[in-house]
Parts: C-alpha cells; sequence; structure tokens
C-alpha cells in the first residue's frame, strides 16, 4: 500500500500542468466550479474507475481534490489500498478558491449554481429538524425524536468525520453522474 502525499495551494497551481486532476466530488458541486482541467470521478464512483486511474497515474501524477479535503482524502486511501500513488489538496477547491485560483466551470454546464454538499446537508438537517419540533408541537411530543436524532447523527459525524446524509443525498438525481458523463470522464482518462 502506497502513502498518499499532500500538496497545498500554491504548490498545486505551480504543479497543475504535471497532474491528471480527479474531482471526487458530486456532480453537481463539479459543476458549480472546480480546479482547470480537472475531471470529476464521484467518490461514490472511484472503483468502477481503478483501472482508467490505475492505467493513467502510471503515465503521470495524478492530483485529487474535493471541497475540503476530505473527501480527496478518503479516495487517496482507497487507491493507495489498490497500489495507486496519488496526491491531495490540502483543503480543497474552498482553499484553492480562498487563494484567489481560478475555477472552471463547464462550458454547457446549466445556469443554475449547484449547492455544496456541506450546504444540502446542513440544510436538510436544518429542515428536518424543524420538521421534528413543528410535529412534535403540533401532532404528538413523539415527533421531537426525529430531531434528536438528527441531533445525534450530527454529533456522530463530527466525532467519525463521516456522513451518512452525505452519502445518501449523494445518490439524489442532481447529485449523480449520468452514465454518459462518467463514461466520457473514464474515456478522457484513458487519452491521458
Amino acid at each position: 500500500m502506497t502513502t498518499p502525499l499532500t500538496v497545498d495551494t500554491n504548490q498545486a497551481r505551480t504543479r497543475l500542468h504535471e497532474y491528471t486532476v480527479i474531482d471526487v466530488r458530486t456532480p453537481g458541486e463539479y459543476a458549480s466550479g472546480h480546479l482547470p482541467g480537472a475531471l470529476n470521478v464521484p467518490l461514490d464512483r472511484i472503483r468502477r474507475a481503478l483501472s482508467d486511474i490505475r492505467r493513467t497515474a502510471e503515465r503521470g501524477n495524478i492530483l485529487v481534490v474535493c471541497t475540503s479535503g476530505a473527501r480527496s482524502e478518503s479516495a487517496c486511501k482507497l487507491l493507495a489500498e489498490h497500489g495507486i500513488d496519488t496526491t491531495t489538496l490540502v483543503g480543497g477547491t474552498r482553499a484553492w478558491a480562498a487563494e484567489g485560483h481560478e475555477l472552471h466551470q463547464p462550458v454547457a454546464c446549466d445556469t443554475r449554481a449547484g449547492w455544496s454538499m456541506e450546504r444540502q446537508v446542513r440544510f436538510t438537517a436544518g429542515a428536518a429538524v424543524l420538521l421534528g419540533l413543528l410535529l412534535g408541537w403540533l401532532v404528538h411530543p413523539t415527533f421531537q425524536l426525529l430531531s434528536a436524532g438528527i441531533a445525534g447523527g450530527l454529533v456522530f459525524s463530527a466525532l467519525t468525520d463521516t456522513c451518512g446524509m452525505a452519502a445518501v443525498l449523494g445518490k439524489l438525481p442532481h447529485n449523480r453522474p449520468r452514465a454518459t458523463d462518467l463514461d466520457a470522464t473514464l474515456a478522457a482518462l484513458r487519452g491521458r
């Protein structure tokens, strides 16, 4: 098993031409802005892309990115388990943008701004807590257990640095790549 490397935004910017950049965020997040030249392979689809990523890694360096660095770190660990050397961007696209570096949007992208997974989780958790409190007040106090369950899930998420709600939200249609999109990305990986 290999150990994933890390680079900061300035190191990545100066060496961007050396990397094949793989963005492991959802298609909606990717469409809202990504590193120049990045290819979108959502984290839950990495296993399907293993052979193409391995061939790409044999020809050059791979930089894996996400919003904050957490998902890209998970992807790098998975790829390392399969003997694929990768590098991850510390702080992800959020740090990249904060440093004033350019983010690209697909030309044919829908003009609606996609919500980041973090924003989707905050919205869903907040809405579920409010719903539980409202139903507990209007219908029956037992509905407040919904709010307690969400609170417990958030604490668990923070302690384990995982997010079950994000995993569920990632399966929604607006967060899923169309098969043709992933196939095109894999073809682009093969051509590199």
